[in-house]
């Protein structure tokens, strides 16, 4: 399954690393929501993406836009990593049911229970504006989320 731009994103509640519910549509009307989803904490490539945008939170987590990045890991873990690497952005967990927003995003993988790397935009009316997905061992290109929240603003 994968997304239509221009459609609804589908909502959903998960808890952060606190276990405190975040609601996508929560955001609407206020700000734009970057999705991002990754296989796991603690992994390199995960740990090397979440840290780029730790040091260039502004571009990701500002007036205009809320980062939440998504893994299948439990909340405890989550926060573990958050405190070790000092994110400062929600660490979201789409533990239980296993994967279940990662399903309804088409990221989900079945054969080894995480998510691919997954990266939605989401304008503050709800509607999917720019999405990407990559293999799990594949960093993703930054700048590209960078161009698409720009793009927000023009429209």
């Amino acid at each position: 399954m994968s997304l239509e731009i221009g459609a609804p994103a589908p909502d959903w509640t998960l808890p952060d690393a606190h276990r405190t519910p975040v609601t996508l549509s929560s955001y609407r009307g206020e700000r734009a929501a970057l999705v991002v989803f990754y296989p796991f904490a603690f992994s390199r490539v995960c740990t090397g993406e979440l840290c780029s945008v730790r040091d260039d939170l502004a571009s990701f987590q500002n007036e205009r836009v809320q980062i939440l990045a998504v893994s299948c890991d439990p909340a405890p873990s989550l926060l573990a990593w958050s405190q070790d690497q000092g994110f400062d952005f929600p660490l979201l967990s789409d533990f239980w049911p296993h994967g279940a927003v990662s399903r309804t995003y088409g990221v989900f993988r079945e054969d080894a229970g995480m998510p691919n790397r997954g990266t939605f935009l989401v304008d503050t009316s709800g509607v999917l504006r720019w999405s990407e997905v990559q293999e799990p061992g594949q960093a993703r290109d930054q700048a590209a989320w960078r161009r698409a929240i720009d793009a927000l603003a023009e429209v």
